[in-house]
């Protein structure tokens, strides 16, 4: 089972012809709600790459928290673990320009709220990849990964959005998984080389967990026991790349918890990202095993 500690947004989402410069007002050509959140977007994604997903994480008590949960409801994620507070919902203020850029500010109104001891041990040990990201306090993230550790669990965490960390928390994980931005500002912190192969061989060892990094249109590589496996991304027209990180991330975790390889699970995260860069909006673009698995074959 995927069991996923993170973050629940609603996501405001404005299509624009270009970004708007500081100061600057510019007229959208469209404008959209969607459910979002990085952990609700990885948890949506291991289910449609074929996992079975518990969800960990916090709403309000509010409008926006019905929406926010609606999609992963309808795939058939548990939610018992979802708690409601007082706090507004999360929201994501999302800009969209014609080339699929985005440009992303997130208010974590109730995803500040959560808590590692929403995660009983019952649902973590060896059958269970837990997956976590930044967007929930990360002082819980590390009381949860360490608990876990002690369990057995897979641990994954997605370093993002980029933020300090404990150091010790490498140790605690099975894998990291970072874009370049986020290599590039851990590396800076950790007194780690900065370039993405050098970042995640030198992480990797300091860690002793696999190091995986994305390069958007490039692929994406890993780095495991002093290994180094690249997987090139295939040609996509990118209409929005919104949702590609987390659909990566889900599929990554989805493919591990079920047995599959470093290099497979690689391949299908790969497929799935560049499959979600096709497709407007975060958790409406993530695919489906059905078709992650054949592209994945191509890589």
């Amino acid at each position: 089972m995927v069991v996923v500690f993170g973050s629940v947004n609603l996501d405001l989402v404005a299509q624009v012809a270009r970004m708007p410069a500081p100061g600057e007002t510019l007229a959208g050509h469209s404008f959209a709600t969607s459910p979002g959140g990085k952990g609700a977007n990885q948890a949506l994604a291991a289910s449609l790459a074929g996992a079975r997903v518990k969800m960990f994480g916090a709403v309000g008590r509010d409008a926006f928290a019905a929406n926010a949960l609606a999609n992963l409801e309808s795939s058939g994620v548990d939610l018992s673990g979802m708690v409601a507070v007082d706090t507004p919902t999360g929201v994501a203020l999302i800009h969209v320009d014609a080339r699929g850029e985005n440009a992303i500010t997130v208010v974590s109104g109730a995803n500040g709220d959560a808590r590692a001891d929403q995660v009983a041990d019952h649902v973590l040990g060896p059958d269970s990849t837990l997956v976590m990201q930044l967007e929930v306090p990360v002082t819980e993230v590390v009381l949860l990964a360490r608990r876990a550790r002690g369990l057995g669990t897979r641990i994954l965490l997605n370093a993002a959005p980029a933020l300090a960390f404990p150091a010790d928390l490498l140790q605690a994980v099975d894998a990291l998984i970072v874009n370049e931005h986020e290599a590039a500002f851990i590396a800076a912190g950790h007194a780690l080389p900065a370039m993405p192969e050098e970042f995640a061989k030198a992480a990797a060892a300091r860690g002793r967990c696999t190091v995986v990094v994305t390069l958007g249109s490039r692929g994406a590589i890993a780095v495991c026991d002093g290994q180094t496996i690249a997987v090139a991304a295939p040609v996509t027209t990118v209409v929005d790349t919104t949702g590609a990180g987390d659909a990566l991330v889900g599929a990554l975790a989805a493919a591990l918890d079920r047995g599959a390889s470093l290099r497979q699970a690689l391949a299908e995260g790969v497929a799935a990202g560049s499959l979600a860069c096709a497709v407007h909006g975060a958790q409406a673009s993530l695919p489906s095993r059905s078709v992650i698995t054949p592209l994945a074959a191509t890589l």
